[in-house]
This record gives structure tokens, C-alpha cells and sequence, in this order.
């Protein structure tokens, strides 16, 4: 399907290289990968090296397809209205660490962004915070990465995006709607705009998040944009566990009844165990379908794919190189997004 296709029809398949991700080698790499395995949308940092490496890499997927018409994931590049999770990096001081530390903050790092020497690797960093809280000595600090508002339109209109996703959170309604200004006065022909909400706080937390994604709706409709509602059960946490899986239903429960117009896309958590749990709790494939118009992919798309990047690095190669190597890349990836894919 085409992506306008399946966002319709409820097999839309994102993947997430993170907003932070600025390592052009891997993300030409993933996206090479995930474009040849069928993903509809691939969202990247709006960064104008990491863009070229996400269009070098889709490129190469499509050069590599068998059908006579491959069809082009959209690209996407991710901005913030504030201080968010997706836009930080994680930072130390190695000169700090004491002589003989374990360094926890190695061992959890899914991006291998820290290595037995030295401090994070802030390319490779797309801001989990998993290594926030391990540090012994607590010298690990989070660096945010939001642009000015002077930044946003030239930038986009340099990297010219099929889709710009904006991350908010309660209570930045005016935040939101000064930059939603900002990426229209980029001149983009933007027909879809995600948003990406957090969570809301108090005892009703489903109502709350409701009222900012209805304010947020209205300034999409005035702009004439469709919305498409990014869902972060458990942001940045796929490649954890099964209970992430559930975290990102339980938010699809929630705001199935009370969210505005526009498909819901599951995020935050989902991993290979998503859309059977979907099903599951839906009745069936059609119904589950209804539910969501998609899922993204991040921590677990990247996760599947590390081992053979960081061997064919070994060889010398990169994995789009090796011949050997990104075969089986691709049997991983089809794996995670082939079940969203099927009729």
C-alpha cells in the first residue's frame, strides 16, 4: 500500500530513527533496511546530514526492490515546542569517573553510545535516558536540543520533509500553536501534521490529554492540516519488555472514545508483541485494524538490526555493503513490520 493508503486502512508502519539520532552512517543503514521491508513513513531529526544519509539509505532500498513500482516511504523529520524527552542528550565528564567504575551506564545504553573508555558519543545518543539513573557517582546530566524559533523555517525549507511531526506536552498550547506557525511559514506543502502528546497528569489523565489534543486539532483545521495522533505509551522503551507493549494499548483504550478526528498511531513501547495483544484485545485483525491506523517503530527496530551493523563495522563495511549481512537485516525487519503489513 501506499502510505495515504495505509493510514487509511490500518497498516501504516513508521520507524523511528529518533529525534536526536545524528549518526548518518546508522541511519543510512536503518532506513536502506526498513524501506526495502515496506515501512510507510521514516522520522528522523531535522538535521540537514542525518536527512541526506535517511535519503541515501531510501534510495538504496528502493534500488533494491523487486517490484516494478516500489513505493516511497515518506520522510519525516520531528521537531519540539519545549524541553522534551526525544530532544536531549545524555553527557558526562569521563575525566570524573572514578578509576575502577563498572560503568553501568555502558552496559544499558541501547545506542552504544558509550563505550569502556570515554564519555557518550553524542551522535550516536538519541536521549533514552536509561543511563540517567545507574550512574554510581550521579555525574550523568541530559542536555535538551530544542531549535529557536528563527531556526525552523529555513531549516525545513532546506530539508523540504513530506511531513513535519511536532512533540508537546499539557500545558504548551501556546508553545504548540507559535510553532506550528513556524513550520508553516516554511512554505511546505504539508498535507498530514503529527502531533506527539504527553501524557497528562491528575486523576483523569485520559480527559486532560483529550482537552490539549482538541485545542491543538483546532489550529491543524485552521491551517487545513490532517492530524495523525502519535500515541507514546512508554516513550523510547520498545526494545525492553512485553509490558511496554502493554502500556501502549492501555493508552489506545484510553484515548480511542475521547481523542479528536484523525488516525491514532500506536508509539512508546511497541515492539513485536504489539499487534497480537492488539488483536487479542480488539476481537480481530479487522478490528484491530479500526482501532489504530498504525504503529511506529523505534528502540526495537534499531535494537534488531545493531548486532549486524556492528559486525559488518567490524569487517570494514557498512551493512548496506555487505552482501552476507544485510539479507538477514532485512529477514528481522520484516519480521517486526511484515504481521502490520498483511491484509
Amino acid at each position: 500500500m501506499r502510505p495515504e493508503q495505509a493510514l487509511a486502512h490500518g497498516h501504516w508502519v513508521k520507524l523511528i530513527c529518533g529525534a536526536s539520532n545524528q549518526d548518518p552512517a546508522g541511519i543510512e543503514d536503518l532506513c536502506g533496511i526498513y524501506t526495502l521491508a515496506g515501512v510507510h513513513c521514516i522520522d528522523v531529526a531535522a538535521d540537514p546530514a542525518v536527512v541526506a544519509a535517511a535519503r541515501r539509505g531510501i534510495g538504496w532500498g528502493l534500488d533494491q526492490s523487486d517490484s516494478a513500482t516500489p513505493s516511497r516511504p515518506w520522510l519525516m523529520v520531528s521537531l519540539s515546542d519545549g524541553e522534551d524527552p526525544h530532544f536531549r542528550k545524555a553527557w558526562f565528564d569521563p575525566l570524573r569517573c572514578p578509576p575502577r567504575c563498572p560503568r553501568p551506564c555502558q552496559r544499558v545504553c541501547p545506542a552504544l553510545a558509550i563505550a569502556a573508555e570515554g564519555g557518550v558519543r553524542a551522535e550516536s545518543c538519541y536521549g533514552c535516558g536509561r543511563c540517567l539513573p545507574v550512574c554510581p557517582q550521579g555525574l550523568i546530566e541530559e542536555r535538551g536540543q530544542v531549535l529557536s524559533a528563527a531556526q525552523v523555517a529555513p531549516l525545513l525549507a532546506r530539508l523540504k520533509p513530506d511531513l513535519v511531526e511536532l512533540h508537546t506536552q499539557p500545558g504548551r498550547g501556546e508553545s504548540f500553536a507559535l510553532r506550528l506557525d513556524q513550520v508553516i511559514a516554511s512554505g511546505l506543502p504539508l498535507r498530514h501534521l503529527a502531533v506527539s502528546c504527553g501524557w497528562g497528569e491528575g486523576p483523569d489523565p485520559a480527559s486532560s490529554t483529550s482537552r490539549e489534543l482538541w485545542q491543538r486539532f483546532a489550529l491543524l483545521r485552521h491551517h487545513q492540516l490532517c492530524p495523525i495522533w502519535q500515541l507514546d505509551g512508554r516513550p523510547m522503551s520498545g526494545d525492553i519488555g512485553d509490558g511496554t507493549a502493554h502500556a501502549a494499548l492501555r493508552l489506545l483504550t484510553a484515548m480511542r472514545p475521547l481523542a479528536p478526528p484523525g488516525p491514532l498511531q500506536l508509539a512508546g513501547g511497541t515492539n513485536g508483541l504489539t499487534l497480537p495483544l492488539l488483536r487479542r484485545q480488539a476481537g480481530s485483525a479487522l478490528a484491530a485494524r479500526a482501532q489504530a491506523g498504525g504503529v511506529a517503530f523505534g528502540g526495537m527496530a534499531r535494537s534488531l538490526l545493531q548486532p549486524l551493523m556492528l559486525e559488518a563495522e567490524r569487517g570494514g563495511r557498512r551493512l548496506l555493503e555487505d552482501a552476507a549481512l544485510w539479507p538477514l537485516a532485512l529477514e528481522r525487519a520484516r519480521r517486526l513490520v511484515g504481521p502490520w503489513l498483511a491484509p
